[in-house]
């Protein structure tokens, strides 16, 4: 008995290996390791026994352990601004895409995805370099623990 498979059940059969590559972050996390030195200012990354995986302890910005996966504004024991904390009840979870545009201008980034120009941002630094962006997320991805289905 020969078996045909057509282009189309070929696509079928490997949808689901695509959709997990397309969550994995395509960033260069050494890369990003590097990068990472200008955010470290203001974040760390701390898993939950309090271990500094990376940064120096500072507390200006959230925890980032975790971030993939994590509903906007929810990391506990951190006064968000109050667009970022809407950002969150509107159930947005961050991901590599929505990350890279957020660290190129998080005001712009908050305005255009509450479809308000009142809203702020209180992240002041910019990551302007998509390339860098993606490095970044990719570092903090490594650090982290794999984000809920």
């Amino acid at each position: 008995m020969k078996l045909k498979f057509t282009a189309a059940a070929l696509a079928l059969l490997a949808a689901p290996a695509f959709a997990q590559d397309a969550a994995a972050p395509t960033g260069d996390a050494a890369a990003g390791e590097k990068v990472f030195a200008k955010c470290q200012t203001c974040h760390v990354v701390a898993n939950e026994a309090g271990e500094v995986l990376a940064g120096k302890g500072a507390k200006t910005g959230p925890n980032l352990y975790g971030l993939p996966g994590r509903i906007a504004g929810t990391y506990p024991e951190f006064k968000y601004g109050e667009s970022l904390l809407k950002l969150g009840e509107m159930g947005f979870a961050w991901n590599e895409d929505d990350f890279v545009q957020y660290v190129a201008d998080p005001t712009k980034f908050l305005q255009e995805k509450e479809n308000d120009k009142k809203a702020r941002g209180k992240m002041m630094f910019k990551l302007p370099k998509e390339e860098d962006a993606r490095n970044v997320y990719a570092y903090i991805a490594s650090l982290s623990p794999a984000p809920a289905p």
